[in-house]
C-alpha cells in the first residue's frame, strides 16, 4: 500500500486553479410507490481546471446519480433535483431547459456511460452516432467529421475503423462498444468529462490505453475529469483528489495520497483494505481479502445516526444516534466520522 500512497501527480495543487464546476448542496430524489427517496443527499464539491477528481463507493452510494444530475439526464418523471445548485461557466445547470442542456453536452460537458448497450441507438450506424455531435459542436463538414470519427476510433484501438464505421451496435462486442462510447464522449474535446466506470468490460491492456487517452485529453486541452469507479487501483493511478460516498452522502474527501496513506473514515479504510496487495498473499487458498461486513442499506430504510454505523467496528451509541458533521480532520482532508482519530495510518 505504501507504493500506492506515495504516487506523485505532476498537476498543480487543486486550490491554485480556476473552479470550472461547483456542485453546492445537491440533493436528488426519486419518486416510488412508497414515496420519495433521496439518492444524493447534500453533495458539494468544486472541480478545478485540469483536475482529475474521483468519486468512489459501492453500488448504491449515489455516484452515478450525482453524474446524471450534473448532465441533466435523470429519468423523467421519477428523478428530479430537489435542492442545490450546479454552477458551470456562470450558469446553474439545475435550472436549464432540456434544449439548453443539449447545447452544452458534447463540447461543454460530456459523459462516458456505464452501460454502452443502453446508450447507443440500435438502428443507427456507429458512424452516424459518432459524427452527429462532431458536426453540431465543432462545425465540421460531414466528410471532416467522418475523418475525426475514424481517428478517434483508432485512438481507442478499434480495428479497421473505416469499415467498422458503417456497422451497427449489435455488430460490436461489449468491450468494443465501451470503446466507441469513450471515443464519442472525447471527440469534441469537452471542457469537463464525466467518466462512469469507463474501463468496465475492458481487458487490462485496453484499460491502460483508455486511461492514458483520458490523461492526454487533460494535458492537451486542460479538460477537467470526474472519474467514477469502484477500482481503487485506477483511482491511485489517475486521480488528484478523491471523494468517498456512502448512501448518498459524502463521507470523506482529500488528496489521493493522503486518503490512501491515512484514511479518516472507517468505510474508506474498509475499501482500501479489501484491495489485494502484491507480495502479501501466502500459498494459494491460504489468504483471504478483508471485507466490509453487511450490505449497503436500502435508501428507504436507512439507520439513524451515521449511515455506516451498522457495518462499522468503531461504532458507538453516539454513532447510532447522531449523524456526524462533515469536518476538516487535517488540512485539506475532510471526513464525517465521530471517531476518525481511532483510525491508524495504513502500513
Amino acid at each position: 500500500m505504501n507504493d500506492v500512497a506515495e504516487t506523485e501527480h505532476t498537476v498543480p495543487a487543486a486550490d491554485s486553479r480556476e473552479t470550472v464546476l461547483s456542485v453546492q448542496d445537491l440533493s436528488t430524489e426519486f419518486r416510488g410507490k412508497k414515496g420519495s427517496v433521496r439518492a444524493v443527499d447534500g453533495m458539494s464539491f468544486d472541480l478545478k481546471k485540469g483536475e482529475i477528481l474521483s468519486i468512489v463507493g459501492e453500488s448504491g452510494s449515489g455516484k452515478s446519480v450525482t453524474s446524471l444530475s450534473i448532465m441533466g439526464l435523470l429519468p423523467y418523471p421519477t428523478g428530479h433535483i430537489a435542492e442545490g445548485r450546479i454552477l458551470f461557466e456562470g450558469r446553474d445547470l439545475a435550472t436549464l431547459s432540456d434544449r439548453e442542456m443539449r447545447k452544452l453536452r458534447g463540447a461543454g460537458l460530456s459523459m462516458i456511460f456505464q452501460e454502452p448497450l443502453t446508450s447507443l441507438n440500435p438502428v443507427l450506424s456507429i458512424g452516424r452516432q459518432m459524427t452527429e455531435g462532431i458536426i453540431q459542436h465543432l462545425g465540421l463538414s460531414r466528410e471532416e467529421a467522418k475523418k475525426r470519427a475514424i481517428e478517434m476510433m483508432r485512438r481507442v484501438s478499434i480495428p479497421a475503423p473505416e469499415a467498422r464505421l458503417k456497422d451497427y451496435p449489435h455488430q460490436y462486442s461489449g468491450g468494443m462498444l465501451q470503446r466507441i462510447m469513450i471515443a464519442i464522449s472525447m471527440s469534441c474535446d469537452p471542457r469537463i468529462l464525466i467518466a462512469d466506470e469507463p474501463t468496465t468490460a475492458l481487458d487490462v491492456t485496453i484499460q491502460a490505453q483508455i486511461l492514458e487517452l483520458m490523461r492526454n485529453l487533460r494535458d492537451r486541452t486542460g479538460a477537467s475529469i470526474v472519474l467514477i469507479t469502484h477500482d481503487m487501483g485506477v483511482v491511485a493511478e489517475m486521480a488528484d483528489r478523491v471523494i468517498v460516498m456512502y448512501c448518498g452522502r459524502k463521507v470523506e474527501e482529500g488528496r489521493v495520497d493522503r486518503i490512501f496513506a491515512r484514511p479518516k473514515h472507517p468505510y474508506t479504510l474498509g475499501l482500501l483494505r479489501s484491495l489485494p496487495v502484491l507480495g502479501h498473499a501466502g500459498p494459494v487458498g491460504s489468504a483471504e481479502l478483508a471485507e466490509i461486513p453487511g450490505v449497503v442499506p436500502s435508501l428507504d430504510a436507512l439507520p439513524p445516526g451515521c449511515r455506516f454505523s451498522d457495518r462499522c467496528r468503531f461504532a458507538t451509541d453516539r454513532c447510532r444516534a447522531e449523524n456526524p458533521p462533515f469536518e476538516e480532520a487535517e488540512p485539506g482532508h475532510f471526513t464525517a466520522c465521530w471517531h476518525s482519530e481511532k483510525l491508524e495510518p495504513l502500513a
